[in-house]
């Protein structure tokens, strides 16, 4: 929930010890404290919203901390660290490219950017032949969003308009925020700029209605001509309830962009490498997009994005005018071949849809248990967000939400705070290599955790 602290004060649990998890102290660990009040002292207030779990190791699909307690992860470090944490295939990457004592070079040419560029476009659907690296998924979307205005004036100078959906979330800086459609989150900006425009998710939850119908009529209602607009831009499934459109929905956006020369672009950030079950998280919907962005599991480790895209759209700018410092950082790019070649060789997208089938089935039980305060659990894959709501209504309670997550870890399973609409979001997203067994313990610990935070 938005703004709300963890107590720092330990206090005694139910000691742990199964095959995945471990908890032997009192929590907050009484010796990890001082270093929570440092971190306190010296970052940003906005900096602490996360269980105080002082990490020390993580491998796998488990964190461990320096105290004996080892926590399954329903985290992925927040969706990065796919092929999970500490591999060691992409250590060793990490460490060759270090040793070779290239770490930097901005955009002057190198052999790895190359192998990684192309090695991208090699997984992206066919036409889509150019990828251009960058360094946050912020950055990435800012770039669709340039992409996609500054085409669309090559068309037509009043063709500058950027379609985004309700309640989606695309990073926190000015332009991501502004294509984003949580309006909490843009009181900042003051003066909004009026070319982004924001229609209704239909998630079939928060927004019942899944009809075409409804985007054409917002549009209309806004009063926003088709030929006017340069992009539409989504995520994937929206990373605050991990929600997905309907399937015959995508699929008519992407007849209607076509059918008014307008870009249709994905936020793939949360949803790509195999998060979803698929390599692409838009391949459930059928539809290949003119553009779409990467970030988070590209290396599951350092920060790396990038946008993939027609090359008539990648090429509008010439040389020299669209760069970035550290595009391509050569100690990124052997992290993010090695997180390829990893996914790819383990068959991790197969167990993302395999074990994520038996999450889903888990959480579905769980919220027949709990029917009367789980409003919806949404997902695909390794990724779930189960929808928190007080009793017998749709009006979220990010109260109850922070509670479980808070149960949760003192049971050793970790999560990041509740997002989502109201906060009230539990999110689930393990890393790909999560076990059956992991996950069904997952659940267990999950459903405890529930009956406890609301009694």
């Amino acid at each position: 929930m938005a703004g709300k602290r963890f107590d720092l004060t330990p206090k005694a649990i139910q000691k742990v010890d199964t095959a995945n998890r471990r908890m032997v102290t009192k929590f907050p660990v009484p010796e990890s404290v001082p270093i929570l009040e440092k971190l306190r002292r010296f970052e940003p207030v906005s900096m602490e919203g996360q269980p105080p779990v002082v990490w020390d190791r993580a491998e796998g699909f488990q964190v461990k901390d320096a105290y004996g307690n080892v926590w399954i992860d329903w985290s992925s470090g927040v969706l990065v660290t796919s092929a999970g944490h500490g591999r060691g295939p992409i250590v060793d990457a990490i460490v060759r490219q270090a040793q070779s004592r290239l770490l930097h070079n901005y955009c002057f040419p190198s052999e790895i950017r190359a192998r990684l560029v192309e090695k991208l476009v090699s997984l992206a659907p066919k036409g889509l032949n150019k990828a251009f690296l960058l360094t946050t998924g912020a950055e990435a979307v800012e770039n669709i969003v340039k992409l996609g205005r500054t085409w669309g004036r090559k068309l037509s100078a009043q063709k500058t308009a950027i379609v985004t959906f309700e309640r989606a979330f695309h990073g926190r800086t000015l332009g991501a925020q502004l294509a984003g459609g949580i309006p909490e989150l843009k009181e900042w900006i003051v003066n909004f700029d009026p070319g982004f425009v924001q229609v209704p998710f239909p998630d079939g939850f928060r927004c019942e209605d899944q009809s075409f119908r409804l985007f054409q009529k917002s549009l209309d209602d806004q009063g926003v001509d088709p030929a006017n607009v340069a992009c539409v831009l989504t995520e994937t499934y929206q990373g605050g309830g991990a929600s997905f459109a309907p399937r015959q929905y995508v699929q008519k956006l992407r007849a209607w962009c076509d059918e008014n020369e307008v870009l249709l672009a994905f936020d793939e950030i949360q949803a790509g490498f195999g998060r979803t079950g698929t390599f692409w998280g838009f391949e459930h919907y059928g539809v290949i997009p003119d553009l779409f962005c990467i970030g988070k599991a590209v290396t599951s480790s350092l920060p790396l994005s990038a946008v993939l895209g027609r090359a008539k759209v990648m090429d509008v700018y010439p040389p020299g005018t669209m760069t970035s410092t550290h595009t391509g950082n050569p100690v990124c790019c052997a992290a993010a071949l090695a997180n390829i070649e990893t996914i790819e060789k383990e068959g991790l997208v197969e167990n993302s849809r395999k074990v994520g089938g038996i999450l889903h089935s888990s959480l579905q039980q769980i919220r027949r248990k709990h029917s009367d305060i789980i409003g919806a659990v949404h997902g695909k894959g390794l990724v779930a967000g189960v929808h928190m709501v007080k009793p017998g209504s749709k009006e979220p309670d990010g109260e109850l939400a922070f509670r479980i997550v808070e149960e949760c870890v003192r049971r050793g399973l970790l999560m990041f705070s509740p997002v989502g609409f109201g906060g009230a979001t539990v999110k689930i997203s393990p890393p790909l290599v999560i076990t059956a067994d992991a996950v069904r313990e997952g659940a267990a610990v999950l459903d405890e955790a529930i009956t406890v935070a609301r009694s």
